[in-house]
């Protein structure tokens, strides 16, 4: 169904269960009760993916660092998440040789059993020991699934050899593998469409407002037409990131579940850095104790993260000083290779929706997940507190579980091995000409849905010829795009790259007025909505 048959619908047909919020966590519950037959109905006050879940590090990973804090069921739930990722969804997760580069070799010996035992807070550099036993219970936790290669460890020579840009004083690096999420916006995407592929059971609504709940009623708003429409679910699941103490307040309740803490990252086009990490990832922590990374991205470098408790989501901004940090790290792993802000071609800030904690610096908050249950009249309200990108999966399925309990329902079918999007075509690759990506990779596309791009005007676009104009009106047309930063920001990779010009945005604004139906007031308004959303957030001038 498109958006208006199903806000039509919505008038004579309530879901059972309303999902508030489109991130990753909510969209992996939608799936999952979707699957199991569940009359569902997501709905997100912007984009899907467009707060916490597109501001992700693009890893699917354990969290190694997580061992030190005795997280243990922790890491090893989200190290085999992380084998499930990279198996159904191989279009878009990789596996990512991740390497640590180490300084020392004794150091945090005495710090990491206290920090275990909870006696010590403060961040400490971690020497080549710790790091050993951390990756040796890494690799145990999976080594069955088989999924990625052990950890290796190489002496100075070797490092250098492999790495010569590297920091001279670099006595060992350690190698392990996690997994690259290309486009975390894309797998969200496409994690909806299969869930509305089980049929008309199970909706999803970008740009709806919560505007007002009375008894058993819930009443939203389309942000297009202003039109309002009420609901009577059985079941609310507040997903909303770090957004859930205020839509618990919109729905009547006073509660403190979310501590979050910000996360910035930046995209560098910086051709020599680039090189010198190769098709690593460089994990490691800084003199501070906190952890930060260089992540490989296409040709472009991805630089982050930071981690400080922040108040209010909607004003999270990579800062100056937040830049300034990054480039200081990058000069302590590679000294030689010079950074400038000229180089910073995206900028992007988020907030991790972590549980509301006491703990006196930010890297001991969990990340683990949690359900907190409140009751509005009859009606149950499940809030999902915390967790990581990688074990959404996990958290979806435990979070399913509790529903279809409440429903009296039994389970009928489970994720863990169900391919996602484009994963169930993936083996066409071994067809594609070196060099090449399909589109179906590129776009995660059903194959069986390719000939509608090789199909029509396959007119390459004029100021970005890597897309044609018939992928484009695809998106348009299969994707829920209701503004032009959602084909932008979120089903492309063109600002990350920074490939934007305005003669593109114009030009991408003239294909989605006539798919979408858009005035020529409305196209001018779209095109200036995405130029000031792009100035705002991210510190892209066109």
């Amino acid at each position: 169904m498109n958006r208006q048959e199903i806000l039509t619908s919505l008038k004579s047909h309530s879901p059972t269960v309303l999902i508030i919020g489109g991130g990753i966590n909510g969209v992996g519950t939608f799936r999952d009760l979707a699957l199991n037959g569940v009359d569902v109905l997501l709905i997100d006050r912007s984009d899907f993916c467009s707060g916490a879940s597109a501001a992700s590090s693009h890893m699917a990973h354990g969290g190694i660092r997580y061992l030190e804090n005795g997280e243990f069921r922790l890491v090893r739930e989200a190290v085999q998440e992380r084998n499930r990722m990279i198996e159904n969804a191989p279009h878009i997760v990789r596996s990512l040789p991740t390497t640590i580069p180490i300084f020392k070799f004794w150091s945090g010996l005495v710090n990491a059993p206290l920090k275990f035992l909870g006696w010590l807070d403060k961040p400490s550099e971690r020497g080549a020991f710790i790091i050993k036993v951390g990756l040796m219970l890494y690799d145990a936790f999976t080594r069955a699934q088989g999924t990625v290669p052990p950890h290796c460890f190489e002496g100075r020579v070797a490092s250098l050899k492999k790495f010569p840009q590297l920091n001279p004083d670099t006595r060992y690096t350690a190698t392990y593998y996690d997994g690259s999420i290309f486009s975390p916006e894309r797998f969200t995407v496409e994690l909806i469409l299969d869930a509305e592929a089980e049929g008309p059971h199970a909706r999803a609504l970008n740009y709806i407002l919560l505007n007002e709940v009375n008894e058993d009623k819930v009443f939203l708003q389309d942000e297009l037409t202003g039109q309002t429409f009420e609901l009577s679910p059985h079941l609310i699941i507040n997903a909303a990131g770090p957004w859930i103490d205020q839509v618990n307040t919109d729905l009547g309740l006073a509660r403190r579940y979310i501590g979050g803490t910000k996360g910035s990252h930046l995209v560098l086009d910086h051709p020599d850095l680039r090189a010198a990490v190769g098709e690593n990832e460089f994990f490691f922590e800084n003199k501070d104790g906190r952890i930060v990374l260089i992540f490989p991205l296409l040709d472009k470098v991805i630089v982050g993260t930071s981690d400080i408790p922040i108040k209010y989501a909607d004003e999270a901004r990579c800062t100056e000083e937040e830049v300034d940090y990054f480039f200081e790290m990058i000069g302590r792993v590679f000294p030689d290779i010079k950074i400038e802000r000229k180089q910073i071609i995206f900028r992007f800030s988020g907030v991790r929706p972590l549980e509301y904690s006491h703990a006196k610096t930010a890297g001991q908050i969990t990340r683990d997940h949690s359900i907190k249950e409140d009751q509005f009249g009859n009606m149950p309200i499940y809030s999902l507190v915390g967790g990581k990108w990688t074990s959404y999966r996990a958290f979806s399925e435990q979070v399913a579980d509790k529903v279809l309990s409440f429903l009296q329902r039994t389970r009928k079918a489970d994720t863990k091995q169900l391919p996602i999007g484009g994963g169930r075509d993936y083996a066409l690759m071994k067809d594609t000409p070196e060099g090449k990506t399909p589109l179906f990779i590129r776009y995660g596309s059903r194959c069986r849905e390719i000939t509608a791009y090789q199909a029509g005007d396959n007119t390459p676009l004029m100021y970005y010829p890597d897309m044609t104009r018939r992928e484009i009106i695809f998106l348009a047309e299969k994707e829920k795009i209701v503004h032009l930063d959602d084909l932008i920001l979120r089903r492309s990779l063109m600002a990350y790259l920074g490939n934007l010009t305005r003669p593109l945005i114009d030009e991408l604004a003239d294909i989605l007025a006539e798919v979408l139906g858009w005035s020529d007031t409305q196209k001018q308004a779209e095109v200036e909505r995405v130029i000031k959303i792009l100035q705002d957030r991210h510190e892209v001038y066109l």
